[in-house]
């Protein structure tokens, strides 16, 4: 992938020079080309962790097709030479969203578990009391092994996610975890502990 896009970004470069022999039509139409090589190469993580820039890169792409088709070789010619710079940004920036989820996953993964056995400790202590403690309605307590339940499934499908290599989706799952985990520690009259971040 980064050799087809280093490849790309090199022919991007050199294809002003050569515009003025032709009309501008070849050029423009090699350069169009080379920005649909670099994209495609970096295309699927750009959907995964930067799909608004994505987008705009689309957008600009398409708008130099456009021009082309209408015979504006020199317009689409400059649109396609903005394009490298531009897919370069956005894969820089993909990269960097995804090592960010990695590292948001790698700090909820290490805190959430314990979280959960905290939890499911209280409510198995809580089941075998005579009573509750006064602050514990008995809704409440329902609720809270109800939630627990949830808890469980949830985590489950986040690291389905992440094993599956959607880290978008298993930090998501994973946050909503969190939460629901501190709601349902915060009703059973718990502390969360060194919470996960």
């Amino acid at each position: 992938m980064k050799k087809l896009l280093a490849l790309a970004l090199v022919l991007g470069v050199g294809l002003y020079a050569a515009a003025c022999g032709d009309g501008g039509k070849a050029t423009a139409d090699t350069a169009i080309k080379a920005a649909e090589t670099a994209l495609a190469a970096v295309q699927s993580d750009a959907t995964a962790y930067v799909p608004d820039q994505l987008k705009s890169v689309q957008d600009a792409l398409a708008a130099a097709k456009d021009s082309f088709a209408k015979g504006e070789f020199q317009a689409a010619l400059t649109a396609a030479q903005e394009l490298p710079a531009k897919i370069s940004a956005m894969k820089d920036a993909a990269e960097a969203r995804r090592a960010e989820l990695k590292t948001s996953w790698t700090d909820l993964s290490a805190g959430l578990p314990a979280m959960v056995e905290q939890i499911q400790g209280r409510v198995d202590t809580l089941s075998k009391s005579r009573r509750l403690p006064k602050e514990i309605t008995k809704e409440q307590f329902e609720g809270a092994k109800a939630g627990l339940d949830t808890l469980k499934a949830t985590w489950t499908e986040a690291t389905g996610a992440f094993e599956g290599g959607n880290l978008v989706g298993a930090v998501e799952k994973a946050q909503a975890v969190k939460a629901k985990a501190a709601e349902i520690m915060t009703a059973l009259g718990m502390q969360a502990a060194d919470a996960p971040k």
